[in-house]
């Protein structure tokens, strides 16, 4: 324990000078940075392969030499985090968990150690918060207090699970911070402040809470994972304020969103500017119970961009497949985000929502005025397959203030019950869309420009709330 309270210290300490650096920005200013921040970055290259780290382990070492039991019963987290502790002393390598049932609290990656699981491994959460110690995590956008995951690391470079075994997160553990019990409940595995990420061929199973977790993380690669989650809060995999990730070939069955991109909440997010940029997402199957399939938003207060989701396939949500979601008081930016090649059934809702007007908690402390409309802009959707959808497009939830620069779908074939809903888009391109079955016209637009929209028949425009006030005080991290 006496190194998880350094490793604690340490990160505290780093967050603390972080905040210190950041000064207080005038609302003005805050408007020039962000929006330089985002032209600036028009076009440029990632800088990253979007192929995991490669290595040669320097050693190897089996975590029954060093007392797990394996037996499902006896609390190996000891045994467990010495053989991963003496793997990065050593200079890093593999830490082998053999056939067996490891129950153990929280485990701390630590820098080039890759945890191998054989498949016949299942890491088996306790019952116990006690066993996961508490720090500063990132919790619907906000760091708070709260338990650190089963699997985590902090302030490490290249980490990694790998092989066919099973995480399983303890079902006791799940739900949501409250006024009676304030501090977050422990995800299954989160990294904080990491670089070079693998995680691949395993499953998960969690209850009502987050299975992965990556902030503040660069360079993550995540293929072929099985993920099972049950129960409100039960997101799969949420990339929160990372840059450059690569999930491929995961089959993903959630409680609640299957994955989600974040990058913070309020004036604390848009202060820090800790962007989601870089993300593909490619080859993977989606089932949702609950919400939302890829969910892009709400906490998008950091700026999101650079999306990019192709050949996945769509088989269940209790509401959008794919659903952008924001509202005032977010502030900066969700841009260039592109799917191609989806099929899409089951969806209680509807293929595609936009709802930029009163998605997610409204913060304590948002930012004020027009600045706080997040900028939205250059959204591609081509060669979708639709069966049995509800409504296509469902694109009305834009601020007329701040509406949707550059929105395209092309080549859709299927079948829905309502067509496209847009409101408050610049630069549409509709075209080639093949769907049957819908009543009322295909195409319904307000304030929409661009082509391919004729014939389309005019609705109301959406109602837009009060602005958020300017506050008496500028704010300031604290």
């Amino acid at each position: 324990m006496a190194g998880d309270l350094f490793e604690r210290r340490s990160f505290l300490k780093k967050a603390g000078q972080s905040l210190l650096a950041v000064p207080a920005l005038s609302v003005m200013g805050r408007v020039g940075t962000a929006q330089a921040t985002h032209k600036k970055h028009e076009g440029r290259e990632s800088g990253w392969s979007g192929r995991p780290f490669s290595y040669t382990p320097k050693i190897t070492l089996n975590v029954r030499d060093y007392g797990a039991t394996g037996d499902g019963k006896t609390n190996d987290r000891v045994a467990l985090q010495e053989t991963i502790d003496r793997c990065a002393v050593f200079g890093g390598g593999d830490v082998l968990v053999p056939a067996g049932s490891y129950l153990t609290g929280a485990l701390a990656l630590r820098s080039d150690v890759v945890l191998r699981l054989d498949k016949d491994a299942t890491l088996l959460g306790t019952p116990d918060f006690a066993d996961y110690p508490v720090t500063q995590v990132r919790w619907e956008g906000r760091w708070i207090q709260g338990h650190i995951a089963l699997i985590y690391a902090i302030d490490a470079s290249r980490i990694g699970i790998i092989g066919a075994g099973k995480i399983v997160g303890n079902p006791a553990l799940g739900g949501r911070p409250r006024k009676d019990s304030p501090l977050r409940h422990p995800a299954l595995i989160e990294f904080i402040e990491c670089r070079d990420i693998r995680l691949e061929d395993f499953s998960t199973t969690n209850r009502l809470m987050w299975s992965i977790h990556p902030t503040y993380c660069e360079k993550i690669f995540i293929k072929g994972l099985t993920i099972r989650s049950t129960g409100g809060n039960g997101d799969g995999i949420d990339i929160d304020s990372c840059k450059h990730v690569r999930i491929d070939g995961c089959d993903i069955a959630t409680g609640d969103d299957c994955i989600s991109l974040k990058s913070g909440r309020g004036h604390e997010g848009y202060s820090l500017l800790r962007t989601t940029e870089d993300v593909h997402i490619s080859n993977c199957t989606f089932a949702d119970s609950i919400f939302a399939c890829i969910g892009i938003g709400s906490e998008t207060s950091g700026g999101i961009r650079d999306v990019r989701i192709e050949h996945c396939k769509f088989t269940r949500a209790r509401t959008f497949a794919l659903y952008i979601k924001s509202r005032p008081g977010r502030g900066a930016f969700i841009e260039n985000i592109t799917a191609d090649d989806l099929d899409v059934s089951g969806m209680t809702g509807g293929f595609l929502r936009f709802n930029i007007l009163a998605s997610g908690i409204r913060d304590e402390f948002p930012v004020p005025g027009d600045e706080g409309i997040p900028t939205i802009r250059n959204f591609r959707f081509s060669n979708i397959r639709v069966k049995e959808c509800p409504i296509l497009v469902d694109g009305t939830g834009i601020h007329p203030r701040k509406p949707l620069e550059g929105f395209s779908l092309l080549n859709v074939t299927g079948t829905c019950d309502k067509g496209i809903f847009l409101a408050n888009v610049k630069d549409a391109v509709i075209r080639n869309i093949k769907v049957t079955g819908f009543t009322g016209a295909l195409l319904n637009i307000s304030n929409v420009t661009g082509k391919g929209l004729a014939g389309a028949a005019t609705i109301e425009p959406p109602k837009v709330g009060e602005p958020v006030p300017v506050p008496s005080h500028p704010y300031q991290l604290h």
